[in-house]
């Protein structure tokens, strides 16, 4: 897995007190992120991933079934921590806790996509079987229900970014704005989107 974008990295932990069990270092640790994290420290959010990635991506595998789909659901599930930082009470529960009641809706959001790519599987054969149009005007329906289902297959946040830029006309800069994402990782999706939408047309149009 890839992490979303920060802008550093942690400092090095200071040296453990002698009496302090590493248990207790640990317990530390993940308050310190936790804090940092809802205080809008994006090198906590890195450190976030970190240290939770890989129980995030456990449970999408497990529930997907789906190695790469799981990839995307974590990296949405730590994109949507750090838009709703401002949501997270770490008075109130742990980070670990919050973290995974997002990724559950996000494996819920990812089980819905799949629903949507199968009906918009389903319009496509029923375009292809039943039009009475032209030639030309049957072509234009297929261009846009591959486009619409290859723009389904991306992560969410990819989608959203790629939806404010063409159909609502936003620069990324607004987008950022918009969306409460650093402007950085708002050109990342925007770039791994188009490239992923790219590939996704080229096997479509190859028959891959």
């Amino acid at each position: 897995m890839t992490a979303p974008r920060t802008t550093g990295h942690l400092a090095a932990p200071a040296e453990p007190h002698p009496h302090r069990t590493p248990r207790g270092t640990a317990a530390a640790d993940d308050e310190r992120i936790a804090q940092g994290l809802a205080q809008g420290d994006e090198r906590c959010l890195d450190a976030a991933y970190h240290r939770w990635g890989r129980l995030v991506h456990s449970l999408a595998a497990r529930a997907l079934g789906d190695p790469r789909e799981a990839e995307d659901v974590a990296q949405q599930v730590f994109v949507a921590a750090w838009r709703g930082r401002a949501d997270f009470r770490p008075e109130r529960g742990t980070l670990p806790a919050w973290l995974t009641g997002i990724t559950r809706r996000k494996i819920a959001d990812a089980l819905t996509a799949r629903t949507r790519r199968t009906e918009l599987a389903a319009a496509l054969g029923d375009a292809l079987e039943h039009t009475g149009g032209s030639q030309e005007g049957l072509e234009q329906i297929i261009d846009r229900l591959v486009v619409t289902e290859e723009l389904v297959r991306l992560p969410r946040v990819q989608r959203d970014v790629l939806e404010l830029a063409y159909f609502a006309d936003l620069t990324q800069t607004q987008i950022a704005d918009r969306t409460g994402l650093p402007l950085g990782t708002v050109k990342s999706h925007a770039r791994r989107g188009l490239r992923r939408m790219r590939h996704g047309l080229e096997l479509a149009a190859t028959g891959g």
